[in-house]
């Protein structure tokens, strides 16, 4: 694209007179920097990005979220006048405000309803109301994994941290930005997991900041971004690096020369030290960030509604054939083959 070329020297040029400004300061301009200086080194037409890989936005939330089987109003209202906690459980949830709970809330609510109707069982006298009691506790056992879902993929929040529109995952630093939002994946799958296998008496205090921080943050959205990028760039960066390899021998015999001294400066000090960094840093995320919302999905995969299906496994997945993560990997392995091999007629191969 001759319009895009121009543009991206004109912004080297300004870049080059204008102080303090760095090609290497954010994704983008690293990605494009990264193809222009190839293509010079290589002495190869340059080659621009490509459309960056698909990936769509989650699932509508009407779409996400699943209905959950109410009780027979009639038990619920001789129950709220009944004298033990249940009551005051079932008394809230016919209010006016219990009956548009949002799902943090919904599952909070059907966790203290199992709870208060099972200590509630001891104290009734009544075996026809036992039976009714017994049964109201299994369909809500039964549920329970529904509100688990709508609790954690059906909130507002988990859009927020996934959406596309926030640019791409921050340059590499001390800290990991993800750290604290894989903490607390750590954390929320380890609740999941004790309600998925019936204990309903693990606190769910964590799930309103843990989903605060999914609010405050698009990291996730982010790292999708920036895996694309990469894929985007090593796959021209790797047509490029092809192009050179069908052409003569960088170094005849096998014998280092000037141009292959250059092209071996440019791989370390541009390919090491600017591009694997950053490939480094959203594997990373991949490994941490990504990996904690992939569990959060597959240890639901029973509830999991059908629409939500095709984006895990191409967003969070890293088994799925269609996952955007096995095709980094496949870019990044191929960008660096291709490197060796070119290197390699110099007896340069890196890692020999």
């Amino acid at each position: 694209m001759p319009g895009r070329r121009w543009l991206v020297s004109l912004i080297t040029g300004c870049c080059a007179f204008l102080a303090g400004c760095d090609p290497f300061a954010s994704a983008e301009s690293t990605m494009d920097e990264y193809l222009v200086r190839l293509a010079r080194v290589l002495e190869t037409p340059e080659i621009a990005r490509e459309a960056l890989p698909p990936a769509e936005l989650l699932p509508r939330r009407r779409d996400r979220l699943i209905p959950l089987p109410e009780l027979d109003m009639g038990m619920l209202d001789f129950l709220s006048l009944y004298g033990c906690e249940l009551q005051y459980v079932v008394g809230e949830r016919n209010s006016v405000m219990g009956k548009v709970m949002a799902p943090t809330n919904q599952l909070r609510y059907e966790v203290r309803f199992i709870r208060a109707a099972e200590a509630c069982l001891p104290e009734i006298d009544n075996d026809e109301l036992v039976q009714a009691l017994n049964k109201a506790i299994q369909s809500k056992r039964e549920s329970l994994p529904l509100a688990v879902w709508n609790a954690t993929w059906g909130v507002e929040e988990v859009e927020r941290q996934f959406t596309l529109s926030k640019g791409y995952f921050p340059m590499a630093g001390k800290d990991n930005p993800a750290a604290n939002l894989a903490r607390d994946l750590q954390q929320l799958n380890r609740i999941v997991a004790e309600l998925l296998a019936g204990d309903v008496g693990v606190g769910l205090d964590a799930l309103g900041p843990i989903q605060q921080r999914w609010q405050a943050e698009y990291l996730a959205g982010q790292a999708i971004n920036s895996a694309r990028l990469l894929i985007s760039t090593l796959d021209a960066g790797t047509r490029l690096l092809a192009a050179r390899l069908e052409e003569r021998p960088l170094c005849l015999n096998g014998n280092p020369n000037n141009q292959s001294a250059v092209v071996q400066n440019f791989f370390f000090n541009i390919y090491i030290e600017k591009i694997q960094p950053y490939m480094s840093v959203v594997s990373r995320a991949r490994d941490t960030l990504v990996h904690g919302f992939d569990q959060l999905a597959r240890q639901q995969q029973a509830v999991m509604p059908e629409v939500f299906l095709p984006w895990h496994q191409r967003h969070l997945s890293v088994t799925s054939p269609a996952s955007l993560w096995q095709e980094l990997d496949r870019s990044m392995m191929a960008h660096t083959r291709h490197w060796q091999d070119l290197l390699g007629q110099c007896g340069l191969r890196p890692g020999a």
